[in-house]
């Protein structure tokens, strides 16, 4: 046999990858489980993006390759869309790049700017795919810690005291994922300034700006020189549209050439009517994100009271497609917690510790299951509950 690369110790198999196989098996047996813990969104894309889609399928012309910068449609929609959502005006011509999801935008972006040996800042707790794409490229990694004590921001104070010198580049994700930080005003102003004073490439992940979020933004607005950010943002969460792969990065013009230069030598471009479809839906309108949001809102509800259920406290101001929550003191281990939810009561929520140490306290419902699914594990965690103080 021939041995792995050995790169591959360095990482793990992603969580979800591993949970959901062990939900799938657990469904294979008999064991009915109701999964509140992916965020793959359940609610359909707008019918005429599809009917967009399937139109431009049709078309015998549509199936060769495309253009790995994408057609200058998609990325004169991705420009107007930049300005409707976030008053920021990029040049669709060389600030736009389209890409097949925004995950793969990571590693484009790792690979055209880290080098083996150079430091990267990532977020503690924050998506495991900045740490994880960092160490496949022999990248050095320093986490950073965000804390509720510190209303899950950056401590500009302590970040000063770390060894810097070799770090190019740092992960940022606001609105934050699991925590549902806002974005606001004076962060960004703060990370831009700390970029600046490190000359490090600030990157913002921004797929849940417009997800139960009166207040979009961009970190693109608080460096009009592009100089020291990149921004990435997808279809996936906004549009209902995780499935399709339509992401981008936007920034420099030198700076998408250099992820270009990457990605032009792994992919082969997006597939035609997957832009035409795209490009119907950043037209749509505001009214169209409100209804999306006013279903969230009503399963955010829900997820509330599953939440109260098990004595787990929510922060107020949390945006996104997810609640993030505090376990009770009595809880121990909350992996075990989440074990005894899903083998006991047949409820998947998600472990905070997924996304980092300082996650350890904390649980993550995901929003994208109807109210029925909520109302069922409501009913069946009671009974879990009912059970356990029978026990007592």
């Amino acid at each position: 046999m021939i041995e792995i690369a050995d790169r591959l110790q360095e990482v793990e198999e992603y969580y979800f990858s591993k949970k959901l196989e062990e939900i799938r098996q657990m469904t294979k047996s008999g064991i009915k489980v109701l999964n509140l813990g992916i965020g793959s969104p359940d609610l359909p894309p707008e019918a005429e993006v599809v009917e967009e889609l399937v139109d431009s399928a049709k078309r015998t012309n549509n199936h060769a390759y495309q253009s790995y910068r994408s057609t200058p449609e998609l990325r004169a929609a991705m420009s107007k869309y930049y300005i409707d959502t976030f008053s920021v005006e990029l040049n669709p011509e060389h600030q736009i790049l389209p890409l097949l999801g925004s995950k793969e935008g990571i590693m484009y972006i790792s690979m055209a700017f880290l080098n083996p040996g150079d430091t990267v800042l990532v977020p503690n707790p924050g998506y495991p795919a900045y740490k994880s794409i960092a160490k496949l490229l022999g990248v050095n990694v320093i986490e950073y810690n965000l804390t509720e004590e510190n209303g899950w921001r950056p401590d500009f104070e302590e970040l000063a005291n770390y060894d810097l010198e070799k770090v190019k580049l740092m992960w940022v994700n606001y609105p934050h994922m699991p925590t549902g930080t806002p974005a606001t005003v004076d962060l960004f102003k703060q990370l831009i300034e700390f970029a600046k004073r490190n000359n490090i490439l600030l990157c913002n992940d921004n797929p849940y700006s417009q997800i139960l979020n009166n207040s979009t933004r961009s970190v693109l607005k608080f460096d009009p020189a592009l100089t020291h950010a990149l921004e990435l943002n997808s279809l996936s969460k906004s549009f209902n549209m995780a499935g399709w792969r339509i992401g981008m990065v936007l920034g420099h013009k030198s700076y998408i050439n250099a992820i270009l230069q990457a990605k032009s030598n792994v992919d082969s471009g997006m597939f035609l009517p997957i832009q035409h479809a795209a490009v119907k839906a950043l037209q749509l309108k505001q009214e169209w994100h409100e209804q999306r949001n006013n279903i969230y809102q009503a399963r955010r509800e829900k997820a509330n009271q599953i939440l109260k259920m098990i004595d787990c406290h929510v922060s107020e101001g949390q945006v996104g497609m997810f609640v993030w929550a505090k376990v009770p003191d009595y809880i121990i281990e909350t992996n075990e917690f989440i074990d005894d939810l899903l083998y006991n009561a047949g409820v998947f929520i998600t472990p905070g510790e997924v996304f980092g140490s300082n996650g350890k306290r904390y649980i993550r419902i995901s929003l994208c299951s109807t109210e029925k699914i909520f109302d069922d594990a409501l009913n069946k965690i009671k009974l879990w509950k009912e059970k356990k103080l029978e026990l007592v």
